[in-house]
């Protein structure tokens, strides 16, 4: 379809052929992002094609296995949207008595979110690529998502603006009457404030309203984590607290954040990030905390997404990573001599 608009463009030989040319460079581009961002996050589980078993981490998953992404029978289900919240959420708690999971949740811990890590506009462009790993092409228009919320926010700015307005001008007139009443009768007299508690409440809301509208656009194009500085946690727990965090943790590791996904204990798990059953032995607490937190701030390029851990979350599988203390594997034993014969 591209092909023949182009045709019939390029005949006219006008300035909208040059406009739909340019518009086919920036899908392209947009495309090649997507194939970048999908190669360093998502092809060692789901593979360079999409199909099972490709990746080199798939095979040393748990259940469930990652879904083959080549299989447009399947695929073709699922609305660009569909696929865009699966790699955009938050994790759900799948422990009995865990968080409660709708109908049509994603719940698969093993799966991470890159909500808070990835911009929008970089998940919608993996959402683009994978959607050419089974045929079909996205559709879901991102420029006129970027032009919303570019409206949202002027939108916000005038509402403020107007607020911000009713708000001095009553404010303005309870000083004057104040004033007044100051001069009749020939002593001080406060400002009532309640005159414009009103307007003033509704500046506040319509200034929340514009952070939030910001924040959306912002996220559009910038990593949430970029700039993220996370505070230095409290780490000193009595013993039975720790135990009993600990405990907390090691369902997260494996029910909510899929830890056990990319790493392996015991042998068992994924082979993306390095085996952690000496992990209470190698790394600090204070290190765990802030890496699980928002790994990027520490290491730009790590594969490991930021999952989105509260500070309750971050602590407790902080302390269940700190128990993790398994002997080193013993030397091989040298082979033994052969007798002279």
């Amino acid at each position: 379809m591209r092909a023949a608009k182009l045709r019939v463009l390029g005949a006219v030989l006008g300035v909208a052929g040059i406009w739909g040319l340019l518009a086919g460079g920036c899908a392209s581009e947009q495309e090649k992002r997507g194939k970048e961002l999908y190669a360093h996050y998502c092809m060692h589980c789901h593979g360079e094609n999409g199909r099972q078993n490709e990746g080199f981490n798939w095979s040393s998953m748990p259940d469930p296995k990652p879904k083959d992404l080549s299989n447009k029978s399947e695929m073709s289900t699922f609305k660009d949207e569909d696929v865009f919240n699966t790699i955009s959420r938050d994790m759900k708690d799948t422990s009995p008595g865990g968080d409660k999971i709708g109908d049509d949740d994603f719940a698969v811990p093993t799966m991470p979110t890159f909500k808070y890590t990835l911009s929008e506009d970089e998940i919608w462009a993996i959402v683009g690529y994978v959607r050419t790993l089974h045929g079909m092409k996205l559709e879901f228009n991102v420029e006129e998502r970027k032009k919303q919320l570019a409206d949202a926010v002027k939108t916000a700015q005038d509402k403020f603006e107007q607020a911000k307005q009713a708000y001095e001008a009553a404010e303005k007139r309870a000083s004057e009457e104040a004033e007044k009443k100051s001069a009749a009768l020939k002593k001080d007299v406060d400002v009532d404030e309640s005159a414009y508690a009103k307007e003033q409440a509704a500046m506040a809301q319509a200034k929340k309203e514009l952070d939030a509208a910001q924040a959306t656009l912002a996220y559009f194009s910038t990593r949430p984590g970029k700039g993220l500085n996370v505070a230095r946690p409290d780490l000193t727990l009595k013993p039975e607290q720790s135990v009993a965090l600990a405990e907390v943790g090691k369902r997260l590791y494996a029910n909510k954040y899929g830890c056990n996904g990319c790493h392996s204990l015991a042998g068992e798990g994924g082979k993306v990030g390095p085996a952690l059953d000496r992990a209470g032995f190698r790394l600090n607490g204070t290190w765990i905390y802030r890496w699980v937190k928002n790994p990027q701030g520490m290491k730009p390029e790590t594969r490991m997404p930021a999952l989105g851990l509260s500070d309750a979350d971050a602590k407790a599988v902080t302390m269940y990573l700190a128990t993790l203390r398994a002997p080193k594997a013993e030397e091989a034993a040298p082979p033994t001599a052969k007798p002279a014969s």
